[in-house]
């Protein structure tokens, strides 16, 4: 997987745990990814949930044959931030054959509630 390039990376972005039903990944508050009130912006927050939520779906499906997309995603943003770091810590609540339900919990350094996610991945075939 190349993050190079990508969303992941011009936010700064970084994969700190992969393990099999779980991601956890961190992102800085910074000119990247603030609005313009000098907030985290809620879009950042919604990418930072739907990128732990696409690398951990990713890894549960077989690669050679199954693909994966965001199919829905929600969240509450419950406390604002304006610097720092932010880590992103995804779980696997559903895993069937064509879709997957994440859930995302973010928080600052002191563990305090930043946004809660749910994502819903769809599992895709690909084609031969």
């Amino acid at each position: 997987m190349n993050l190079q390039k990508t969303l992941i990376e011009t936010l700064g972005i970084k994969i700190t745990t992969l393990e099999k039903g779980k991601v956890i990944a961190t992102m800085p508050v910074d000119e990247r990814t603030r609005q313009p009130f000098g907030l985290l912006h809620g879009g950042a927050s919604v990418a930072l949930a739907e990128t732990v939520a696409s690398v951990g779906a990713y890894e549960l499906v077989d690669k050679e044959t199954e693909a994966v997309a965001g199919l829905e995603i929600n969240a509450n943003h419950v406390r604002g931030k304006r610097d720092g770091v932010v880590t992103a810590i995804a779980t696997v609540l559903h895993q069937g054959k064509t879709t997957q339900v994440w859930d995302i919990k973010i928080v600052d350094e002191a563990e305090q509630m930043i946004c809660i996610s749910r994502c819903t991945m769809a599992v895709l075939k690909l084609k031969k």
